[in-house]
């Protein structure tokens, strides 16, 4: 490829920025036990992205639905707590100690990041891509760890941040590897958040159900991002249940599907079995 194509694509990589989740709207549940107050700070804090820096009370507001007198409250009540801190020369908040606390505690109980590190590293540098590890946040995935080769074009998503369940691969390999009654549930909660792409989201999902019973990994081709290729697998625990799923991915002219069916995918299934075990027949079904 010209490196003139290279760097047009690297540029527009660059500049996509992770895909932003829509929070659940607590105020439509009818659990007697959900307390709807925690659950609104939770999406205040929740609309803060990688790269964000500070964010006011307006733009709060904005990305999380809620009204700004009560965005308003939230965050005096956050930074008190320390889960946010207050930038009084720019009126804004950024996210506090007490929110680094929490994801530490998280991170440092996985030994799963550790395990897999070496093993999606070597993967990273002979594929020239990014492999990335993730769980399921809420109605999507968050990054737990990430890898890339020496000169792979990805997107710069790192530790925490947060991309679209039925889009990407990660988040496809993940819901396809779901009990059917629970993937179904699921996929009405997207469907209900971007209802005008409510069949395309469910092609897609159909498909990667398909693709992890036929070959053990799914893919996204353009699906998410444009220039993005990338394959997905879920990652089973001994008792069965699927926690986590791995992906690896990158440019389109760096990895064409025919090199992600035939070389990546089976590599990657590889990679989660060694951390894992196979996907159970019963969720693919």
């Amino acid at each position: 490829m010209p490196a003139r194509r290279a760097a047009a694509t690297a540029q527009r990589m660059r500049r996509a920025a992770p895909a932003t989740v829509e929070p659940q709207r607590t105020g439509a549940t009818k659990d007697r036990q959900f307390v709807t107050a925690l659950a609104r700070g939770l999406e205040v804090l929740r609309a803060f992205q990688p790269g964000d820096g500070a964010l006011g009370n307006q733009e709060i507001a904005a990305r999380t639905g809620l009204p700004k007198p009560t965005v308003s409250r939230l965050t005096h009540t956050l930074t008190r707590l320390g889960y946010l801190a207050h930038a009084p020369e720019l009126g804004k908040y950024r996210l506090g100690g007490g929110v680094l606390a929490l994801g530490y505690a998280l991170l440092a109980g996985m030994d799963i990041r550790e395990r897999a590190r070496p093993l999606m590293q070597k993967l990273a540098d002979e594929a020239n891509a990014a492999v990335s590890l993730g769980m399921r946040d809420g109605p999507g995935m968050v990054y737990l760890e990430t890898c890339r080769g020496p000169s792979a074009i990805t997107l710069r998503l790192d530790v925490g941040s947060r991309i679209p369940l039925a889009t990407t691969a990660m988040g496809r390999a993940f819901l396809a590897a779901q009990p059917a009654a629970e993937r179904a549930g699921l996929l009405k909660e997207i469907e209900r958040q971007d209802p005008k792409n409510a069949a395309r989201l469910r092609r897609g999902l159909d498909q990667a159900v398909r693709q992890l019973a036929a070959r053990g990994f799914v893919e996204s081709i353009g699906d998410w991002q444009a220039d993005v290729h990338a394959v997905g697998v879920p990652l089973v625990e001994p008792g069965g249940a699927v926690a986590f799923a791995l992906t690896c991915g990158g440019a389109g002219f760096q990895l064409p599907r025919e090199k992600l069916e035939r070389e990546i995918g089976p590599r990657l299934v590889a990679l989660a079995r060694t951390l894992g075990s196979a996907t159970p027949a019963r969720h693919n079904r």
